[in-house]
């Protein structure tokens, strides 16, 4: 489990997002081409439920905190980083 420590000022990134999408559900996207196009649908990138929930666990293995259900219903990246960094943010 990640020390409680290393969650302090946590935040995923466009960068990390990115990242996460090629590795676990081989979808490539540049970080500023996401950035750009945040408020898209993750369809448009090709991204389905089953890659976002890879995602998920990814960040949830990553950080040792649990993500809300919600985030798995997330339609967008700006949507998906948002509700990811507020359960960062709040988590003790």
């Amino acid at each position: 489990m990640t020390d409680m420590t290393e969650r302090v000022g946590t935040q995923v990134t466009f960068e990390e997002l990115s990242a996460l999408m090629k590795r676990t559900a081989g979808v490539h996207v540049e970080p500023p081409d996401l950035r750009a196009r945040a408020e898209e649908g993750f369809d448009s990138f090709g991204l389905d439920s089953l890659g976002l929930l890879g995602i998920v666990a990814e960040l949830e293995k990553k950080h040792g905190v649990g993500l809300p259900e919600q985030v798995e219903r997330c339609k967008t990246p700006a949507e998906f980083l948002a509700q990811v960094n507020a359960t960062l943010k709040t988590a003790v």
